[in-house]
This record gives C-alpha cells, structure tokens and sequence, in this order.
C-alpha cells in the first residue's frame, strides 16, 4: 500500500465496517508503525488503477495478527479476500512469523467462513469487544502459518 491509495482503501473501510479506520490510522500504520504491514488488490483494466480491497498485519516477533480486511462491494465474492488473506499469510511466514491471530465479529459469516477455509480455527471469544453494538468477537488462530 502507498500512500496515496489511504483515501480509496478508507472508503472502502468506511463501507464495510460500522467503526471504520481513520484516513490518519491508515497512515500512521504506513509511516510510523514498524510492525504494521499493508497491501492492497488492484484493478488496473481500462487503464485506471483502483484498489479492489486491502489488507494489514502487525508482526510481533513470530506472530502475526490480521488486523484488518475489506474488499470493494463491487470486488466481493470474486475471490479477492482470499487473494488479499493467502498472500498477507505467505509475506508473514517470509518474515518469520509462525502463526497468524485474528479477531471477526460473530455474525460476519461470509468472513469466519473464509478464515476456515484457510485453515484458521476458533480459539477463544471476546466478550462485548466491538464498541458499536457490544458485539462478540471470535478469536482464531492459523498455526503454522507456513504452507506444507
């Protein structure tokens, strides 16, 4: 991820989660955060470079956590998360980390439904954790991270 791409990847941020990031959360994690990694899917048919959907991770030490994950509405059900989530998994594994932790509210089926499907398993639960509905959230964990 570039900089300039923080306007469209927080649009799509804003259209897909009740308590989106911040253009300067973005940023922050792009320019001071060592630990923060982020990606993004491109479109670039027609000539026009647009972001199809985003992803970022912290890696601490061996660990890495998803720390977030949207695709553009238009982009959704073409396979572009789980392009975003296989190739954050590889560049975390390339850079040591042994296991891959995230958080997914529990009625974000579509989403738990892929973490699965990549070989994510329930860990444990977050009571109350999201702030706009109290919402739980389920954790899960991909270990190793490693293919093979």
């Amino acid at each position: 991820m570039r900089l300039d791409d923080v306007p469209a990847v927080a649009a799509i941020d804003r259209e897909s989660f009740p308590l989106p990031w911040s253009e300067s959360s973005f940023r922050h994690d792009l320019t001071a955060n060592p630990a923060a990694h982020l990606i993004v899917a491109e479109d670039a048919s027609g000539g026009v470079r647009r972001i199809a959907g985003y992803a970022g991770y912290w890696l601490v030490v061996d660990e890495a956590h998803l720390s977030t994950l949207a695709v553009a509405p238009a982009w959704r059900r073409r396979g572009v998360g789980e392009h975003l989530l296989r190739h954050a998994m590889d560049l975390a594994a390339r850079q040591g980390a042994g296991m891959m932790t995230l958080e997914v509210r529990v009625s974000n089926v579509a989403a738990r439904t892929l973490y699965r499907k990549l070989g994510f398993r329930v860990v444990g639960r977050r009571r109350q954790y999201y702030k706009d509905n109290l919402e739980d959230a389920i954790l899960m964990t991909r270990e190793p991270l490693h293919h093979g």
